[in-house]
C-alpha cells in the first residue's frame, strides 16, 4: 500500500438504488431495504387509502346535505310529494284509476264517494276521481306553456332591459309598467278575445300576462350582476357583449326568475282554472280543474263532491307550488 493510497481512499461506488443513499435522503428508510423499508410503505398506502375514504365521505356529505335539509322540513316534503303525485297523474293517468274520464254509466250518477268512487260520481254517471286524474294531463300542460311563455319573454325583456340600459331600459319598462297597471285576468281575458277560445290560446294569454314580473325581477339581478368584477374584467379582454350576457350574466340571473317561475306556476294554475270555469278552457267533455267546478256548481245541493274535490286539489296545487317557491327564495333561487 503506497502513501497516496492511504491518503486518497477509493471513492465509494454508488448505485441508482443504493441503500446508503437512500437512508441519506430519507431517514426513515432501512439502508437494507429489510422489513422496515417494507412496514413503511404499508404504513403509507393505510394513509393514503385513509385519506381518499375520508374525501370520499367528505362528498358524499356534501351531496346529501341539501337532502337533509329537505327531509327536516315536513311541509315541504309534502310539498314535493304533492306535485310529484299530480305530475304521475298527468303523465301516467291509467296506473290511478280504471275508470273511463268521458263514458259514463248513467245508473250510477251523482252517488257519492265510496270505496268504489273515490270522488264520487257526475250527473251522468262519469267516475269523478278519473275525471280528475285525466284532467290534470290538461290542466298541468296549460300551465306549462304559460310558466314557459313568461319566462321565456319576460326573462329576455328583462336582460335587455339590464344590460342595455339608456332609452332601451326607459322603453321596456315603461311598456312593462303598462302591462302591471292592468288585472291579470282582465288583460288574460283581453288576449283571449283575440287569440280565440281554447286550452292553448288561454295558456299562452295567462303566460304574456305575466311578463312583466319575470321581466322586473331579471333587470333587478342583471343590474346588480353587470357591475360585478368578473363581468367588467370581460368587457376590458374585449368579450363581445353578446357573449358576457350569455356566459357571465344570464347564469348568474337565473336563480331569483327561476324561483318565481315556481311561484307564479301556481299562481297560473289558479289562473287557467278560472278561465276555464268561465268556459274559454279545452270544450267539454274534455276533463280540465277548472271546468270540473263549474260543472258541479249546479248540483252544490244534492252532490257537494263534485265541486268540493276538484277544488281540493286546486289548493293543494297552488300551496304546494308557492311552499317550494319560498323555499327556492330562501336558499337563494337555483344557481
Amino acid at each position: 500500500m503506497t502513501v497516496e493510497d492511504v491518503l486518497s481512499p477509493p471513492a465509494r461506488t454508488l448505485e441508482p438504488h443504493d441503500p446508503f443513499i437512500e437512508s441519506i435522503v430519507d431517514p426513515d428508510a432501512d439502508p437494507a431495504g429489510g422489513p422496515h423499508a417494507a412496514g413503511l410503505e404499508e404504513e403509507r398506502a393505510d394513509a393514503s387509502s385513509r385519506a381518499s375514504l375520508s374525501t370520499s365521505a367528505a362528498a358524499r356529505g356534501a351531496a346529501l346535505r341539501p337532502v337533509v335539509a329537505v327531509l327536516k322540513q315536513p311541509t315541504l316534503v309534502a310539498s314535493i310529494l304533492v306535485l310529484a303525485l299530480v305530475t304521475l297523474w298527468a303523465l301516467v293517468p291509467s296506473w290511478f284509476t280504471a275508470w273511463d274520464p268521458i263514458v259514463g254509466v248513467p245508473q250510477d250518477r251523482l252517488l257519492p264517494p265510496s270505496p268504489e268512487h273515490l270522488f264520487g260520481t257526475d250527473n251522468l254517471g262519469r267516475d269523478l276521481y278519473a275525471r280528475v286524474v285525466y284532467g290534470s294531463a290538461t290542466s298541468l300542460a296549460a300551465t306549462s306553456v304559460a310558466v314557459v311563455v313568461g319566462l321565456a319573454v319576460g326573462s329576455l325583456f328583462g336582460l335587455l332591459a339590464g344590460f342595455l340600459r339608456g332609452i332601451v331600459d326607459d322603453a321596456i319598462m315603461r311598456f312593462m309598467d303598462v302591462l302591471l297597471a292592468i288585472p291579470s285576468l282582465l288583460l288574460s281575458l283581453a288576449l283571449i278575445t283575440a287569440l280565440g277560445f281554447g286550452t292553448l290560446n288561454v295558456a299562452i294569454a295567462v303566460g304574456l300576462a305575466s311578463i312583466a314580473s319575470f321581466s322586473r325581477v331579471m333587470r333587478a339581478e342583471v343590474l346588480q350582476i353587470a357591475t360585478a368584477v368578473y363581468v367588467e374584467a370581460a368587457h376590458v379582454s374585449g368579450v363581445r357583449w353578446h357573449t358576457v350576457l350569455r356566459r357571465h350574466v344570464l347564469p348568474n340571473a337565473s336563480g331569483p326568475v327561476v324561483a318565481l317561475a315556481a311561484l307564479e306556476f301556481g299562481v297560473m294554475v289558479l289562473a287557467i282554472s278560472s278561465l276555464s270555469f268561465l268556459g274559454f278552457g279545452a270544450p267539454p267533455p274534455t276533463p280540465e280543474w277548472g271546468s270540473l267546478v263549474a260543472g258541479g256548481r249546479d248540483y252544490l245541493a244534492v252532490a257537494w263532491w263534485l265541486t268540493t274535490f276538484p277544488g281540493l286539489v286546486i289548493v293543494a296545487v297552488v300551496l304546494s307550488a308557492n311552499r317550494i317557491s319560498r323555499a327556492l327564495e330562501r336558499n337563494g333561487g337555483v344557481r
